[in-house]
This record gives C-alpha cells, sequence and structure tokens, in this order.
C-alpha cells in the first residue's frame, strides 16, 4: 500500500515539480496505515498544510481513496499527525493562486484545511479531482448514483493521477 500511494504522490511531482514537498516516502507510510482494506487510491499528491506561509516544513501526503481524504505527515523524531475528511463533512473547496504557488482550501464543517506551496499548474487537475469526487460521493449518500457511475469516476480518477489532467 505504502508503493502505491508513494508512486502516485511520485507521479504527481514529476509532473508538477513547483510543489514544495519533502520526506515523501515517510508520509506516504503513515497514510497507507490508515488505509483500510475495503478501501482503494484513486489519487495522492504532497502539498504544506499550514495556515501560515513562513513555515514551509510541514509537507502531508494527501490521499484519495473511495471512501474518504486522508491527510498524514510523518513527523520528524517520533509519532504523526493524521487527519480524515469523510464526504459528509466536505463542504466547500477554493483554490488561490500566488505569484508562485497555489493554495487549495478544504472547507469542512470543523474546520478549514490549508495545503499550500502547491505547483500553479496543479491547481487545475486537483480542483477537478476533488471536485469529482466530492459532488459523486455527495450524490452516492442521496442514493442518485448508479455502479456504473461509480465505476466510471475510479477510472477517471486513477488516470488522472496516473497521466495529469491532460
Amino acid at each position: 500500500m505504502t508503493n502505491i500511494i508513494y508512486n502516485k504522490i511520485k507521479d504527481f511531482k514529476k509532473r508538477y515539480p513547483g510543489t514544495i514537498s519533502w520526506r515523501l516516502k515517510a508520509h506516504s507510510k503513515v497514510a497507507a496505515q490508515h488505509v483500510n482494506d475495503d478501501e482503494e487510491i484513486l489519487y495522492a499528491f504532497a502539498a504544506q498544510k499550514l495556515p501560515s506561509v513562513f513555515n514551509i516544513t510541514s509537507t502531508y501526503a494527501i490521499v484519495l481513496t473511495d471512501k474518504r481524504i486522508l491527510l498524514a505527515q510523518k513527523r520528524l523524531l517520533f509519532g504523526y499527525f493524521y487527519y480524515t475528511i469523510t464526504p459528509d463533512m466536505f463542504n466547500d473547496l477554493t483554490l488561490k493562486m500566488g505569484i508562485f504557488w497555489g493554495r487549495v482550501v478544504i472547507d469542512t464543517v470543523k474546520e478549514t484545511v490549508n495545503l499550500t506551496f502547491i505547483s500553479k499548474k496543479a491547481l487545475r487537475e486537483i480542483e477537478t479531482v476533488l471536485s469529482k469526487y466530492m459532488m459523486q460521493q455527495k450524490r452516492q449518500y442521496e442514493s442518485e448514483i448508479t455502479d456504473e457511475e461509480e465505476k466510471q469516476l475510479k477510472d477517471d480518477l486513477k488516470n488522472i493521477s496516473k497521466n495529469g489532467e491532460n
């Protein structure tokens, strides 16, 4: 599981080398510990999770599974940080583009998650993936989604994860 997550993040970094991130294998390992056996990994990327622009050492592995979004960070010496966002907690998604990097803001019921120092070119792909995923998951809660639509979404997200949006 660790290799799947790590390879998806590595593919993301190859497509968008301007994204600032470190220790990807360690963060991927933490994320893999929390992916359940019945979950399928659809997309993964790395970003800084922080409210301040002065701290660029808080890289997280962000993993999109078919059930939720996981955010994981291996601490430098011991322990780790782990967050999960389920579709019922998701409120809104905002993109902010700066001079050099972009920011993805995920608004949840409890908090606002700021993912920063992302390559500006990656914002469109991340927005596409997260928006498609969340709209589909919200529909699924309302029983409006067919099995064929769910399979198509999974295939689309896996394709974007491997080859990029274009």
